[in-house]
């Protein structure tokens, strides 16, 4: 911003008025205008007119619905991104001299806001729908949407102006612990990407999920799934109840007991365990029972503390991501963490139902030595037929 630090102002976008607003947590200028005070809050861009209109100056460009908002400061972008939600379209906004300008989506005419669709593109021939959130990644220079009626996350290179699907099949559904293409959402609604440029974290709104897309593994996992209470919000400063876990499923005696490699870890660590099961030839899962993972640790129950313990596993064609985090404060140097699968199948070719279970047995050694952010273990298992 001229004359000021990019996080001197706070910018805004007011959807029910159409229009960019700015307050000033710094005094300092706004692209061509005058000195402001701390505090100040005011309209920087948008007439107010429901309109998807382009302008050189700020206050006479037209928004429809603006609704998510992220700043790329540095050169040659200098633009403020806007996800303009009733014109399907996303638009910048300089932060030199306050230029609104079209990037992708929508059409032409600037009282046409039903120029929406699912279509990869550059330009204007690409189409969103109703889009919310965006966030810049300034690592790979790029910029990613969140088309929340299309049900899936885009990504948008702005020098190039080509939009294409990221993650999402274009189907309202929920699946994890799959690739980008594979995964599904409902309605996603706000992205944020981390500061190394490595995850983005999504608000999935109609699952009431936040989800986590790996961008270099191009793994979706759940990031703060909303379970049972009593599977899951553990506060960090009390022990984990045993009547907590109750409720968790038991395994039939014959499930298999995996002895894992010992893992060396360190105090808040992040573990990704990647979970691969097959089933039996002609087998599906009965998509009518609850097929789980959960965790269990019963001579280290501290292990537990703030976890999400427990899961659904949906697709067994692809992996699915159980994920784990060390607590900050360890009790102990040694541990042994449980990760157990429940699963109900049906074969194919009759109606014959059947339960199987695995339980994979991770030992852990705590060290103070910090082994990274994020660690990875698969858990594979094959189960045969009776």
């Amino acid at each position: 911003v001229s004359g000021t630090q990019e996080d001197d102002v706070l910018w805004i976008a007011m959807a029910g008025i159409h229009q960019i607003w700015a307050l000033m947590l710094e005094g300092g200028k706004l692209p061509k205008g005058s000195d402001l005070k701390k505090g100040v809050c005011l309209r920087f861009a948008g007439s107010g007119n429901e309109e998807n209109r382009n302008n050189a100056y700020p206050h006479k460009a037209g928004f429809a619905q603006p609704s998510g908002l992220s700043l790329a400061p540095e050169e040659p972008w200098s633009c403020l991104f806007v996800a303009d939600s009733e014109s399907s379209t996303v638009r910048t906004i300089s932060l030199k001299d306050g230029a609104v300008k079209h990037l992708v989506g929508g059409e032409r005419d600037p009282l046409n806001l039903f120029a929406f669709g699912d279509v990869d593109g550059a330009g204007i021939n690409a189409k969103l729908q109703h889009p919310l959130g965006v966030t810049w990644d300034k690592k790979r220079k790029l910029l990613y949407v969140a088309d929340s009626y299309n049900h899936k996350i885009k990504v948008v290179d702005p020098k190039m102006k080509n939009c294409a699907t990221l993650a999402g099949t274009g189907e309202a559904g929920d699946v994890v612990g799959s690739s980008f293409t594979q995964s599904a959402f409902n309605e996603p609604g706000g992205l944020c990407v981390e500061e190394s440029g490595r995850l983005m974290y999504v608000a999935d709104t109609n699952n009431h999920q936040i989800k986590v897309l790996d961008l270099e593994t191009k793994i979706l996992s759940m990031a703060l799934p909303i379970l049972k209470p009593e599977a899951c919000d553990v506060p960090d400063n009390l022990p984990v109840q045993k009547d907590k876990l109750t409720n968790l499923p038991r395994l039939p005696k014959s499930a298999p007991n995996v002895q894992l490699p010992s893992l060396t870890v360190a105090p808040g660590q992040t573990i990704q365990f990647l979970l691969k099961l097959t089933l039996p030839p002609d087998s599906k899962l009965n998509e009518e029972a609850p097929s789980a993972w959960f965790i269990t640790a019963e001579d280290n129950t501290w292990l537990l503390q703030g976890q999400c313990l427990t899961g659904e596993i949906k697709d067994v064609s692809c992996q699915t991501v159980i994920p784990f985090q060390l607590p900050g404060s360890c009790v102990s140097a040694e541990a042994t963490l449980a990760i157990k699968a429940c699963l109900y199948y049906c074969s194919k070719g009759s109606s014959a139902c059947m339960m199987a279970g695995v339980l994979f047995n991770q030992p852990l050694q705590v060290t103070g030595t910090d082994q990274g952010s994020s660690a990875q273990v698969e858990l594979m298992h094959t189960f045969i037929t009776n």
